[in-house]
């Protein structure tokens, strides 16, 4: 069984998922009929496939392709659509552009392009302070609930737009914030990300020798972590949280917690302690994220959990997003075992959905049946082909 899904998974890829799109001469790796495109949340897809097929060209035109579509203030579009669309209306980085682009680089080790995307970096930066942190809490704020890309999250409730900002029928520009509400909203994961970003910046200054630049963006890293903490921590029940527009603390047990592991946040040393009780609080936790299909992207014991059961769900549903993430962290973290295991488990329910729902994008945290969400989906084809090999299941 296993060997056929993973045949038929090489084959969807090559014929389906390797395209030419948006009038480009060069290929990227596309998501699925549900999402046609390549969006900026994706582009770790990129990556994993230049490992897994060794081949790196596709990293390379996807790097390429978001930072010559970034506009001239900094802005980077947050999806490349097949239909020959570009959108600027949310951010939906998800995972440091700028540490992916960086592990492109040590792929190919282009002296070039590591100089192109420091620039970009540079640009982007340049754009969240300028456009994101309007509360002047030196922290970066969801505008929309596109943003982060927890769609149907429990996250976003209280906000008018938890789609885009839209006047009529028209998207409005990520930069624009509607006066509404509880937003804009300090959120936890888009700051890990700009963290994860101001170090990478800073690791490329210093491959550049320029030494003030790398000083600079590590102050920066080290200042937006001081204001995490400050506003974001909660010592009571060891979680970040995020922040409403009145500085009241949005109490959601998210998977937002993983993004400061993800962009290396909490300091293997330094933060020791808080990764300890973390882990036995919340992430080993059988009643929040340790559930029988990890990981939920909310908590099941959260109040709000089940009432998020539907289709495409990141207040609910266990995502291979978040699967193909951890292996940006759990093994630096010392969990390459209870890695294993999480990937074991997305292999038994991906297997076991097959047949209705191939492949597709989440699966129910208690029971592993799939929302039939996004089929055929780019994340759990290449965390399948991932999970096979790291487990040596063929």
């Amino acid at each position: 069984m296993i060997n056929s899904i993973y045949n038929q998974i090489i084959l969807k890829i090559k014929r389906d998922h390797i395209k030419c799109i948006n009038n480009m001469d060069k290929p990227l790796f596309l998501i699925s009929t549900a999402y046609p495109g390549v969006w900026l949340e994706h582009v770790y897809d990129s990556i994993m496939y230049a490992r897994l097929f060794n081949d790196t060209s596709i990293a390379v035109n996807t790097i390429n392709a978001f930072i010559d579509l970034q506009q001239d203030d900094g802005q980077y579009p947050y999806s490349i659509k097949e239909n020959n669309t570009v959108g600027y209306s949310q951010i939906q980085e998800c995972v440091s552009f700028a540490k992916l682009a960086f592990m492109v680089y040590e792929m190919i080790l282009d002296k070039s392009f590591l100089l192109k995307i420091y620039a970009s970096a540079k640009k982007w930066v340049s754009w969240l302070y300028n456009n994101r942190m309007t509360l002047n809490k030196g922290l970066v704020e969801m505008f929309v609930g596109y943003d982060t890309g927890h769609d149907n999250s429990a996250r976003l409730d209280g906000m008018k737009y938890k789609g885009n900002y839209s006047i009529g029928d028209v998207k409005q520009n990520a930069g624009i914030l509607p006066k509404c509400d509880v937003a804009p909203i300090i959120a936890v994961d888009m700051n890990c990300n700009l963290y994860g970003t101001l170090k990478t910046i800073s690791k490329m200054a210093n491959i550049l020798n320029l030494k003030d630049e790398e000083f600079k963006y590590n102050e920066m890293a080290y200042e937006l972590k001081a204001n995490l903490f400050k506003y974001c921590y909660d010592e009571d029940d060891v979680f970040f949280y995020d922040l409403d527009k009145f500085c009241n603390k949005r109490k959601y047990l998210s998977s937002t917690i993983f993004h400061l592991f993800l962009e290396g946040v909490l300091d293997k040393t330094t933060d020791k302690n808080l990764i300890d009780n973390l882990f036995k609080l919340h992430i080993l936790n059988e009643n929040e994220f340790n559930t029988s299909y990890p990981f939920p992207a909310m908590a099941i014991n959260d109040s709000e959990w089940i009432m998020h059961k539907m289709p495409n769900s990141w207040g609910y549903y266990s995502q291979a997003l978040i699967a193909i993430r951890c292996s940006l962290w759990m093994d630096e973290y010392g969990y390459s075992d209870f890695y294993n295991h999480i990937l074991s488990k997305w292999v038994e329910g991906l297997i076991n959905n097959f047949d209705k729902n191939p492949m597709s994008q989440e699966l129910d945290p208690v029971t592993g049946i799939s929302s039939g969400a996004s089929t055929w989906y780019s994340t759990s084809m290449l965390l399948f082909i991932y999970a096979v090999k790291r487990l040596k299941m063929l």
